[in-house]
């Protein structure tokens, strides 16, 4: 595996890549990996003749206060594990290689950007599409492979790449947890003690939405109550959003149908955990 730091020299591989007639797969990643990135990985290397993993913790997409100093980092671990696996090329760019002095370009996708995680954080996917376009344009990649985890950022990077007319396939894999139903996180790290038993709740109470519907309840409203109550059950919990939604639009859901994807963001002390699940409704 080569360890790739410069955009000029990354962008002349891709070039060379593309001129022997192979494909390339891109998975974006913030390092620390987990089981979950290593299962986007093997998917590229399953559908693509190369695989580049990206390793840039992206500025932009944190706002100011949150974790972006002390976001866990290991870039010799995420190297080891990344040439067990067989990737090709590790792209891990400097924040001054991504963004150099003078930056002003950005990329937003309204509305998308405005709901759920962009009411609490503002600037947050402004952040991750630039961050993302830009990587795209430096690997040029055939297929880019993200978590269904990041439910709302899937969500709005597919429209990215409709809307710009970008020739890349966009595969979104399904959430990856560890044994006890907690979806895997790099920032599971911050969880300590209780915290971490805590966190169980995300998931147990997406399981008891998913059992409601399934009896039969198509309020939304119903639905979110149950939910919060659930999740305040626990003293460490404190509720960001709860939201049912339509998978693609994300906008909020008055009757059940089609594709519906509940989403949350919660609280355990200082740490925010985000997760998921999408429900096909019967009729």
């Amino acid at each position: 595996m080569k360890i790739v730091k410069k955009t000029h020299e990354m962008k002349t591989l891709s070039a060379k890549i593309k001129s022997e007639g192979q494909s390339i797969g891109l998975v974006p990643t913030m390092g620390f990996l987990h089981e979950g990135h290593l299962t986007l990985v093997r998917a590229s290397l399953k559908k693509a003749g190369v695989t580049v993993v990206s390793i840039f913790i992206n500025p932009f997409q944190f706002e100011p206060g949150e974790d972006f100093n002390v976001y866990p980092r290991d870039l010799v671990q995420d190297s080891s594990k990344l040439k067990s696996e067989g990737v090709d090329y590790l792209f891990a760019p400097s924040v001054q290689e991504m963004y150099p002095n003078g930056y002003k370009t950005y990329v937003e996708v309204h509305e998308l950007q405005e709901r759920m995680c962009g009411l609490s954080r503002p600037g947050h996917f402004r952040g991750v599409c630039t961050a993302v376009l830009k990587l795209f344009n430096i690997v040029k990649p055939d297929k880019a492979f993200f978590g269904q985890k990041d439910a709302q950022q899937a969500a709005i990077l597919k429209r990215m790449v409709k809307d710009l007319n970008l020739d890349i396939e966009v595969n979104i894999l399904p959430i990856v947890r560890s044994a006890d139903g907690l979806a895997l996180s790099s920032r599971n790290a911050y969880l300590k003690g209780e915290s971490r038993t805590a966190a169980l709740v995300l998931s147990e109470s997406l399981k008891a939405a998913e059992q409601e519907i399934d009896m039969g309840e198509r309020e939304p409203n119903v639905l979110i109550k149950k939910m919060k109550k659930l999740i305040l059950s626990k003293p460490q919990a404190r509720v960001d959003y709860i939201e049912i939604v339509d998978r693609e639009s994300l906008i909020p859901l008055e009757n059940l149908a089609g594709h519906v994807l509940i989403a949350i963001a919660v609280y355990f002390g200082k740490v925010r955990l985000i997760d998921n699940v999408i429900i096909k409704i019967k009729e």
